[in-house]
């Protein structure tokens, strides 16, 4: 019900006569690569795109509340979202896409999905995370954390004590290695044998460190980002944005980008 209010919303904005404007998007980090995609795709007609800013979802929330102007926050959870639109009737919140949780590891590790716990509890391997509280990815890792209590008593304490949290923090977690991405830098600089992150990119830096493999979480850890975008204002284009990312061609391209759409037909038409 709430998306249909909201494309019928859209489709009133379109049917408005309005001035040319601009539409700014702050978001995740972690959507970077394909909401830039989705910004060069997106027919803006007479309006214009401003560069978009990307960064850890928490930061960039604390950012528009001080004043960033934005459009609209496409955050790596639903909690940012929510929170800017506290209070705001009018600030629409929309999940619009899901992720999940992967483990990043050396060979030399020798991680797999059925030995992944001993491997994280094992006081030799390095274990590193985003920042809990400025990016989701901290969060979910900590979520991950909580389930493995469940698991084995003790492990909560032992992993959230170990946990080195080398990105996500702005200023407090600055890149390791100029010039390269934060996960990658924290490989490169050798400071973690196991990365806890999202599966969306963990892909791109296997490729791009070939000593580096991808591991499924098991069942009993696995935890399921959910993003979520809220609109900041009624702008005809804001609204066409947040409709074209909730299209079939914008979810396309999340999938493309390692995303799990929540707006695609399955193969018979559902």
């Amino acid at each position: 019900m709430r998306r249909c209010v909201f494309v019928l919303a859209a489709l009133l904005a379109l049917a408005t006569p309005a001035a040319a404007d601009t539409l700014t998007v702050i978001g995740a980090g972690s959507l970077e690569a394909a909401f830039s995609v989705m910004l060069r795709r997106f027919p803006a007609g007479s309006d214009t795109v401003a560069s978009p800013e990307f960064g850890p979802s928490g930061l960039m929330r604390e950012k528009i509340e001080a004043g960033a102007a934005a459009d609209l926050l496409a955050s790596a959870d639903m909690e940012q979202a929510r929170r800017l639109a506290a209070s705001r009737p009018e600030r629409m919140v929309i999940l619009f896409t899901r992720n999940r949780l992967c483990a990043l590891a050396r060979q030399s590790v020798g991680l797999t999905t059925a030995n992944l716990l001993d491997r994280l509890l094992d006081p030799a391997v390095r274990l590193a995370t985003s920042t809990p509280g400025a990016d989701p990815g901290g969060d979910y890792a900590w979520a991950v954390f909580a389930r493995a209590e469940a698991v084995r008593p003790g492990a909560r304490a032992a992993l959230e004590a170990k946990a080195l949290k080398l990105v996500g923090g702005g200023d407090k977690t600055p890149l390791l290695v100029p010039g390269k991405g934060a996960v990658d830098g924290v490989f490169l600089a050798d400071r973690a044998d196991v990365m806890l992150g999202y599966c969306s990119s963990a892909l791109a830096t296997a490729r791009a460190i070939p000593e580096l493999v991808t591991v499924s979480l098991p069942p009993e850890l696995t935890v399921g980002p959910a993003y979520g975008m809220v609109l900041l204002n009624n702008k005809p284009v804001t609204l066409r944005f947040a409709a074209f990312v909730m299209s079939e061609t914008g979810q396309a391209v999340l999938q493309a980008y390692g995303f799990d759409p929540v707006g695609v037909a399955d193969p018979d038409g559902r």
